[in-house]
């Protein structure tokens, strides 16, 4: 499959570079992971969700999510809720503090959104899904885009429904996950739902769900003809994803994996931007999880080898230790250096 047909693809008043894009993920996308996707060639990529309730963005987690300092346009904050009001309100506030495209999110699975009427849950009640979207696309006059699932259950698959309410609605482009919520992230993604959403939109639609390799990527495009690939768990330990998909789009061949250094100066760019942006304490325990995913995507270890190193990795405690020990993982003789009986000490 090639794209040199194909004209660019805008998102409001936005070109998109490329059709890959990088899906909000809670504890994830936060501004160092952000900017080091784009940089790995991620065309569109969004914060992380930002609760609607303004009484609660005084909290470090808040203020942290709402960081957008010294990111290219455009910059997308997704917000999260139940009440109509509150979300445009969110919306305007967000829009004051800088925010470009507003994402509403009716897409999380977890307990804690949906237990608030908020995220999948709203998908069970269609009138206030047509009340929100009117109201966050008339609070603002930056474009608004949403993320849903393909409903709350296999019984209740409205996802149809409610991409026709958004269009209707104003909203300027449309991420399916395709999985219901009771599925949460179990199972595997069907594709036949956002494909049957093209077929009835003129808006961009953008799949989402399972977009693990440059293959499925290029088969999901061509089996649901949307616009866009949104690529979430995929991106975990695996930033280089967007610019290998994009290369298999383009060409129908795979680019070259990254070379040993390539994946040590990255590794330790992603440890440092979080070091400065959370501080030394939060910014060793978070780069924690994503040295985990790291090692999970490096085929040098075995699974047992991964264990041990990501043990290791833990129990060090200042980022002055995370920095060389990555210089170690990354050498070419890595295991005698780390795993070696008393080859490295914490």
């Amino acid at each position: 499959m090639t794209l040199s047909t194909l004209p660019p693809l805008k998102i409001g008043p936005y070109t998109l570079p490329n059709r890959v894009i990088l899906a909000p993920m809670a504890g994830v996308t936060d501004r160092p992971f952000r900017q080091l996707c784009r940089q790995l060639g991620a065309g569109w990529v969004v914060g992380e969700m930002v609760t609607a309730d303004p009484s609660l963005w005084h909290t470090r987690k808040s203020k942290l999510r709402m960081d957008h300092r010294g990111e290219p346009d455009p910059r997308v904050v997704q917000i999260a809720g139940g009440d109509a009001e509150m979300l445009a309100q969110a919306a305007r506030l967000n829009a004051d503090l800088g925010a470009q495209v507003i994402d509403i999110n009716m897409g999380c699975p977890a307990k804690k959104v949906c237990n608030k009427a908020a995220g999948s849950a709203l998908l069970r009640d269609e009138k206030l899904v047509g009340e929100i979207l009117d109201a966050v696309v008339n609070a603002v006059d930056i474009p608004v885009t949403l993320k849903i699932r393909t409903g709350w259950s296999a019984d209740t698959n409205n996802g149809v429904r409610i991409a026709r309410l958004a269009e209707e609605a104003g909203i300027q482009s449309l991420a399916v996950h395709g999985r219901h919520r009771e599925q949460r992230y179990t199972g595997w993604a069907e594709y036949d739902t956002i494909a049957d959403i093209k077929s009835r939109l003129s808006i961009p639609v953008i799949a989402n769900g399972d977009i693990t390799t440059p293959e499925k990527a290029a088969d999901v495009l061509r089996y649901t003809q949307a616009d866009a690939v949104m690529v979430g768990r995929g991106a975990q330990g695996n930033p280089w994803i967007f610019d290998q998909i994009q290369y298999f789009l383009e060409h129908g061949e795979h680019r070259a994996q990254p070379s040993l250094e390539e994946r040590r100066s990255v590794l330790i760019a992603h440890l440092s931007a979080l070091h400065s942006f959370y501080g030394d304490t939060m910014g060793v325990r978070i780069a924690r999880k994503h040295l985990g995913w790291y090692l999970g995507e490096d085929a040098r270890f075995t699974p047992a080898q991964r264990r041990d190193l990501k043990q290791q990795f833990n129990g060090l405690s200042s980022d002055e230790t995370q920095v060389n020990w990555i210089n170690d993982a990354m050498a070419p003789d890595a295991i005698k250096r780390l795993l070696a009986k008393g080859s490295y000490a914490a």
